[in-house]
């Protein structure tokens, strides 16, 4: 691009973006080295008012919800909740609920205790803890079985040593190495395998014309195990070079 014409040019340090009667908008094109390309644009983020403090008074139910893997456990949890919570302010469920929203494990076995306030809470914990029903407490199994796709990453993802474990301890993987070698090998003068188990004298990662065709192997052998352990994906997806792996796992 010529950028001593026009009225084009590149920013190169931190300016002023002044106000204006609308929301500001910028249009932004990034060009890979592998050809993925974006051309997007962004528009300024509507003004959010800040969210009121919480009070403790009010009484908006509050969602608790909990997950295990088996009925008993889900008991158990409900009850070293109920002391947690039982030693905490009012203020604070808020906080809780959303840690157990955003931050547990979904599993098989699952429970919501809807509460306006504290008390209400505890009730319904306890009477999780104890196999009782009272009013604000649902539970039951969930259906966790569902479909599985496989993303395969572009480069940028390796690193030294990888695979090499595996290799060793998995003859799925070491196959799917061999066999990616094996066709490799007319085109190359070094030997994939070695790069894998880090042999002396083996060529470097660091070789663009190394590592990509040693990542599609990895990768590759990764979805050979995981269909040998009965994990099959419903779709596959690649980034960049993985895109090349995609294709290949999906046929």
């Amino acid at each position: 691009m010529d950028w001593e014409s026009g009225a084009v040019a590149l920013l190169t340090e931190e300016r002023e973006w002044p106000e204006v009667d609308r929301p500001r908008r910028a249009a932004v094109s990034s060009f890979g080295v592998s050809g993925t390309n974006a051309h997007v644009i962004l528009e300024q983020a509507p003004v959010q008012e800040a969210p009121a403090e919480f009070d403790a008074g009010s009484v908006t139910p509050v969602p608790w919800l909990l997950s295990a893997r088996t009925t008993e456990a889900l008991s158990e949890q409900a009850g070293r909740l109920a002391e947690f919570a039982d030693s905490r302010t009012a203020a604070e469920a808020p906080a809780v609920a959303r840690t157990l929203a955003s931050s547990r494990a979904a599993l098989e076995r699952r429970a919501v205790v809807v509460a306006a306030d504290q008390a209400q809470a505890l009730t319904g914990l306890r009477a999780l803890s104890s196999g009782e029903a009272v009013p604000g407490l649902v539970a039951g199994r969930a259906e966790v079985a569902g479909r599985s796709v496989f993303v395969f990453p572009g480069q940028g993802s390796q690193w030294v040593g990888m695979g090499r474990r595996l290799s060793a301890e998995s003859p799925v993987f070491a196959r799917a190495l061999a066999e990616v070698e094996g066709a490799l090998k007319p085109y190359v003068d070094w030997s994939l395998v070695d790069v894998v188990n880090q042999v002396p004298g083996a060529a470097s990662l660091e070789r663009v014309d190394v590592v990509q065709p040693v990542s599609f192997a990895v990768m590759v052998g990764l979805a050979r195990v995981w269909g040998s352990l009965g994990v099959v994906p419903d779709a596959v997806v690649g980034h960049s070079q993985g895109e090349i792996a995609a294709a290949h796992v999906a046929g």
